[in-house]
């Protein structure tokens, strides 16, 4: 299992706990980076091979499988006091929390999960859930909403601003690839999923290096869950990178970044591309670094970034609107300064970790 944005806002949530009051265990169907960065904090790591639910799935047919059983003697073995679930897990985990008279929740990081009909009874009797933005909730609750938007609040991810903040040392990642300090450096931080917009980012790149050819341009982050058609796309990426004269010696993948502080730090500006964000983690991580955003709206960033104070939205697929806003901000370092701060302040009001 790899680190995306759900993954790294469980990570964010466990170190915000405090480890007197607080024993976080991990629960998950194999091993992976997760699992290797829980351990890494002391954390304990549970293995026990099960699927993860399609957004078809039958609870009363789910809870009856031996696996929640299992869970169930595992909640009670490890004496756990709350269970916390993603989409994918609750039909299993949930029946067993029962099971073991254990509380659960869950939190709603997807608006594409929209509750079938002979699902919601199900849904309604989770003890609690959060969603994580309000087009999350929206979009989970549907129009007319199957239960009350009061059992579902919403509560922001909460962002370290001491990880992130602007003291970072942006310097190391432009010598590890030998950028010179004062170049342009426009940043993309996205697993490789069509709706992530790495060939937006690339469409935009060609209008900016059209008009300030000295500007380059890094994307961060992997094929991270090993999707047949997210490394097909990934791929594409790469060859249209590689074979386009205006992007070969400007464009930069340089994979997942433990140190995705310093990818911020060293940017000029970051982009968000995607079709839509049901939260937009990296827009928020960018702001606490006190680097200026541009990015499309749809979804959370349209509740995260305050348009022409904190950052610039554009519509999900206009490319030009994305380089207009880039190119403001590049031409103008008084701009993206002032910018840049309004993002550091209104995340720490907002949306650290702290706050949240």
């Amino acid at each position: 299992i790899g680190l995306g944005g759900g993954e790294t806002d469980l990570l964010t949530l466990a170190e915000s706990l405090d480890p007197a009051l607080y024993d976080p265990h991990l629960l998950l169907p194999r091993e992976g980076q997760l699992a290797d960065h829980w351990r890494n904090k002391g954390w304990r790591v549970h293995i026990v091979p099960y699927r993860g639910a399609t957004t078809f799935f039958v609870p009363q047919i789910w809870a009856r499988f031996p696996v929640v059983q299992h869970l169930a003697d595992l909640l009670q073995r490890e004496q756990i006091d709350l269970v916390h679930s993603d989409y994918h897990t609750l039909p299993m985990i949930a029946p067993a929390s029962y099971r073991a008279d254990v509380p659960c929740m869950w939190t709603v990081h997807g608006w594409w999960f929209k509750p079938k009909r002979w699902q919601r009874t199900f849904f309604r009797q989770i003890d609690r859930a959060v969603a994580r933005s309000n087009a999350v909730r929206d979009g989970f609750l549907g129009d007319p909403p199957f239960m009350s938007s009061e059992r579902l609040p919403v509560v922001y991810s909460g962002i370290d601003t001491e990880r992130f903040a602007p003291d970072v040392d942006g310097a190391r990642l432009r010598i590890e690839l030998g950028l010179p300090p004062d170049v342009p450096l426009v940043v993309m931080v996205a697993r490789f999923q069509k709706v992530k917009g790495h060939h937006i980012f690339q469409q935009m790149a060609e209008e900016i290096a059209k008009q300030e050819p000295t500007t380059q341009f890094i994307v961060a982050g992997e094929d991270v869950f090993g999707v047949a058609a997210d490394q097909l796309y990934r791929d594409e990426m790469l060859a249209n990178a590689k074979h386009n004269p205006l992007l070969r010696e400007r464009l930069h993948y340089i994979g997942f970044r433990d140190d995705v502080e310093h990818v911020y730090a060293a940017a000029d500006v970051v982009v968000c591309a995607s079709d839509f964000e049901s939260y937009g983690k990296a827009n928020l991580e960018a702001m606490a670094c006190g680097t200026p955003v541009v990015s499309t709206r749809r979804g959370g960033p349209s509740e995260t970034v305050v348009d022409g104070e904190t950052g610039y939205l554009v519509d999900a697929g206009d490319a030009t609107g994305l380089a207009h806003n880039v190119l403001t901000l590049l031409r103008d370092v008084t701009l993206r300064q002032t910018i840049g701060n309004a993002g550091r302040q209104h995340v720490l009001a907002r949306f650290s970790a702290s706050a949240t």
